[in-house]
């Protein structure tokens, strides 16, 4: 198991190095001080087979290569196989003396019931077996038919089962993974305790050192219009973190989508923070939020031929992939545009944007000359 974990000087120690060829605003600080890439690397897509795997821990050791060092996953995604690839690649670029520990963000999600390597043959006796019967979690505390849970005791082995399968002693960044899917199965006061109890649960886990921050990782939740039942307040759970731990919380990150035909993060205005209405993207700045997007290409879709020629927007790029990654990365106020790259080829096409300064926020605003 690696010890330490991501640090200020390590991050931007990182940075350092790789520029050239990376330009300077590849690199951007978080909130907590890290030093982040304007690309991270996502694990969800890809089988559940020995193969993607292999595909998996070479494409993350080739990132980390080539200026990218927050690599993120969940401990559900391809039933913790994508966990287990990039633990495998960070301690084999650590051995061979490529990067450090504390250069190196890692970001995992819990929330979403993980089956082990393949998906059992009854999946409700699995959970039953595993989580209800062993008393980690009660029936009731369950949402979407058994598939996901934000009971302390479930978050607690979740967070160690995804230290062991990242073999790190501290995970930079935890989020808890679409706590939306809790809000609609629950009345708001329901919700609120079980928010509140796995804040407090993510405090107690900072506090002894198996995470660093903390953070939620949305899918419908904050591109959702108020009143809707999928809809979260950016606002309602940063003050559930503050009457958790007060000033001293280690709530620093939003994630969201946000890609060329999913624009709600940045171009709806949903999020009230004290009198003002923003977006969900503005509104995570007004709180000192740190904010990372995913699906940059729409689980490939932005890779295709599908949308007006954008070339103008984005000189100098090869790609529909790439013009679709220089939007994401380009956006005011992302600091890190997440995009699923699952073998080495992939990562080289996307970081040879690294070399590229994004593109200017007037351009990106231009975009929308009805909602900004």
């Amino acid at each position: 198991m690696l010890k330490g974990h991501a640090t200020s000087e390590g991050t931007a120690a990182y940075a350092a190095r790789h520029q050239p060829p990376a330009v300077a605003r590849h690199f951007r600080q978080a909130c907590t001080g890290l030093t982040l890439p304007s690309l991270g690397l996502g694990t969800y897509l890809g089988a559940p087979d020995d193969a993607i795997d292999a595909a998996y821990q070479a494409a993350v050791e080739r990132a980390l290569a080539l200026g990218c060092n927050l690599i993120d996953t969940a401990v559900n995604y391809r039933f913790q196989r994508s966990e287990r690839a990039v633990g495998r690649a960070l301690a084999a670029a650590v051995r061979r003396g490529e990067v450090r520990r504390e250069e190196i963000v890692i970001a995992t999600k819990g929330g979403f019931v993980p089956f082990d390597r393949a998906l059992p043959a009854d999946p409700h006796r699995w959970v039953y077996e595993h989580y209800i019967e062993s008393g980690l979690a009660h029936p009731n505390e369950f949402a979407a038919n058994y598939q996901h849970c934000l009971a302390p005791n479930f978050l607690d082995a979740m967070i160690e089962t995804s230290r062991r399968n990242l073999g790190v002693e501290t995970i930079d960044l935890y989020y808890l993974h679409n706590p939306e899917t809790q809000r609609i199965s629950n009345t708001r006061e329901t919700f609120r305790r079980r928010m509140l109890d796995a804040f407090e649960t993510l405090e107690d886990a900072v506090s002894r050192g198996a995470v660093a921050s903390y953070g939620i990782a949305t899918w419908t939740a904050l591109r959702s219009l108020p009143g809707t039942p999928d809809y979260l307040s950016i606002t309602e759970l940063y003050g559930l973190a503050f009457e958790v731990a007060g000033e001293a919380h280690h709530f620093t990150t939003v994630q969201m989508p946000h890609n060329l035909v999913m624009t709600e993060a940045f171009a709806l205005v949903n999020q009230q923070v004290s009198d003002a209405f923003f977006s969900a993207i503005d509104a995570a700045l007004e709180l000192g939020l740190t904010v990372v997007t995913s699906a940059a290409l729409k689980q490939g879709l932005l890779a295709r031929p599908f949308m007006a020629d954008l070339s103008p927007y984005f000189p100098g790029l090869a790609s529909d992939a790439q013009r679709a990654l220089q939007f994401a990365r380009s956006t005011p106020g992302v600091t890190t545009a997440l995009v699923g790259m699952a073998t080495p080829a992939h990562v080289e096409a996307n970081l040879a944007l690294a070399a590229h300064p994004p593109t200017s926020p007037e351009v990106i605003r231009s975009l929308f000359p009805d909602e900004r």
